[in-house]
Parts: C-alpha cells; sequence; structure tokens
C-alpha cells in the first residue's frame, strides 16, 4: 500500500526532474546540420572551454572568466550570508528572546514577493537618483555610485539569498539539544569555549545546508546580474540565458548548463564529505 502512494511522487520527478535532464544533455551532445540531421558531437562541450580565441591561456577565456566570475561572486555571496545570517540565526533561536515567531514572520515575509519586484526594489534605491543618495544629498553627504558594478550585484544576491542561510542554521540551533551545552557549563567551559567547542560544531549541518542552498543559486542567477550589473557583468545564467533566448543556440547552451550541473554536483559533493567528518567528530565528542 505505501508502494502504492509512492508512484506519484516517482512520475513527478520523472517527468519534472530526470526527462528536462535527460534533454539538457541530449542537446549538449549533438549538434544539427544544415538538413536538419542531428548528430553526436563533443564540439559545444570543447567550445565552452575553448572560447573564442583558442590560443589564449586557459584562464583569459571567455567563458573561462565567466565561470571564475560567478563562482567567485557565489562564494562570495556565501560568506557574507553566513556571517551575517548566523548571529541572526542564534539570536532568534536564543530562549529569552521576545516576540520570537512575529520576528520570523517579518524576515520570511520578504521571500513571499517575487524575486523580480525585490530586485527591481532595490534598483529603486542604488540608483543615481535613487533613495540612499537621495538621502545622502539631505545630509550633505558625497553621493553612493555603486549601480551597475560587481558590488551592486553582490549586495542583490545578499539580499535575496540571506533567509536560505538563516532558516536551516536557525533549525539546526533550535533542535539542539541544550543538556550538552548545560553539561558543558557544568563542566567549568565559559560562554565562549561552550559557543566553540559545542554550539558551533553541533550547528554546522545547518551551516552546510545553508551555504548550498545560498551557493548554487547565487551561481546559476541572471536576473540579478542583468538588473543590478545592467547586462555590463556576465554570469553562467546569463550565458545560458543567451543562447537560449538570443541566440537560439540550444546546443552550447545545454553544454553550459551541464557545466553547471557538474560544477552543482562537485559542491555538493564537498560539503556533504565536509558535513560527513563533522558528524563523525561530532559522534567522537558524544562518545
Amino acid at each position: 500500500m505505501r508502494r502504492l502512494f509512492t508512484y506519484p511522487y516517482i512520475l513527478w520527478l520523472a517527468i519534472f526532474v530526470i526527462a528536462p535532464l535527460l534533454l539538457v544533455v541530449f542537446f549538449a551532445v549533438t549538434g544539427t546540420d544544415t538538413y536538419g540531421n542531428t548528430y553526436f558531437t563533443l564540439q559545444n562541450m570543447g567550445q565552452f572551454f575553448e572560447g573564442i580565441i583558442d590560443d589564449q591561456p586557459f584562464f583569459q577565456r571567455i567563458y573561462v572568466v565567466i565561470t571564475m566570475r560567478s563562482l567567485r561572486l557565489a562564494l562570495q555571496t556565501a560568506v557574507i550570508c553566513f556571517i551575517l545570517g548566523y548571529p541572526l540565526a542564534y539570536i532568534l533561536a536564543s530562549k529569552g528572546f521576545r516576540n520570537k515567531p512575529f520576528l520570523i514572520f517579518l524576515f520570511i515575509m520578504p521571500m513571499w514577493m517575487n524575486f523580480l519586484v525585490r530586485t527591481y526594489g532595490w534598483m529603486s534605491i542604488l540608483e543615481r537618483n535613487g533613495i540612499m543618495n537621495n538621502f545622502l544629498r539631505l545630509l550633505n553627504l558625497p553621493t553612493i555610485d555603486i549601480m551597475f558594478t560587481d558590488s551592486a550585484v553582490l549586495l542583490g544576491m545578499v539580499y535575496n539569498f540571506l533567509p536560505f542561510m538563516v532558516l536551516p542554521i536557525y533549525t539546526s540551533l533550535t533542535k539542539m539539544d541544550k543538556r550538552i551545552i548545560e553539561a558543558a557549563q557544568d563542566l567549568g567551559a565559559n560562554p565562549r569555549n561552550v559557543f566553540l567547542r559545542v554550539v558551533f560544531p553541533l550547528s554546522l549541518p545547518g551551516v552546510v545546508s545553508g551555504i548550498t542552498m545560498v551557493f548554487m543559486p547565487a551561481a546559476a542567477t541572471f536576473i540579478i546580474p542583468n538588473l543590478l550589473g545592467g547586462g555590463q557583468f556576465f554570469l553562467l545564467g546569463n550565458l545560458v540565458e543567451q543562447q537560449f533566448m538570443l541566440a537560439g543556440n540550444w546546443h552550447f547552451g545545454s553544454a553550459v548548463a551541464v557545466v553547471m550541473i557538474i560544477l552543482m554536483i562537485v559542491s555538493t559533493f564537498i560539503l556533504s564529505r565536509f558535513d560527513r567528518q563533522e558528524e563523525v567528530s561530532e559522534g567522537g565528542m558524544r562518545l
């Protein structure tokens, strides 16, 4: 009977996850000749790594530069979200914090708005005659022109993806066995040692989950660079969008998407290995 209930989920997974992935892989390893015939080729994958000029150094080739920029901005976003998100999650998870459900509601509420609307809101704040610069002019302070720069793109990413860092960490902190903390305090550990040797190691599964949930969409996003970067800062997501929507080159666009999938799988594997190592050390600590 239980197996019967799993069939709809298996069907949903096959139609909306497995089939699209197989279709992307199919387009990535095939090409179409002038007669419309499809043939197998790895030229699309090779084009990504060769770039436009073959004799350029590897790390100066256009698509490699785009990949490195995407990974750099995604990593910066994950690090900043962790620095901002962990203290916030820790405060929300503390016992003596009042009105906790209401504050969590206020934190989650912006996520109910459309992703595009939230990003457009930052355009009205950061533009040259936007809210921020008008406020600085009222205070007779120099204005800040960061629109269409890496800083604006990074700010938009941090704002949009910060909740994905806070919520997993908050969940890990709230599910933590408080008796372990009390035992550490009874054994004479000061608050700093309790946090560094007990609280933080036990919350690492939430940290790893948060980093994964921030890093992956940040590396693949294209809306934020288009709006806040003014199309001047190409990321992998922008490259895929351009190939599908403008160039009409579905084969090369699929090859770029496959490269993104491989990068995501490698990142997930590394983070999961780190998470398993922490669980092993955590088990040893409990023993």
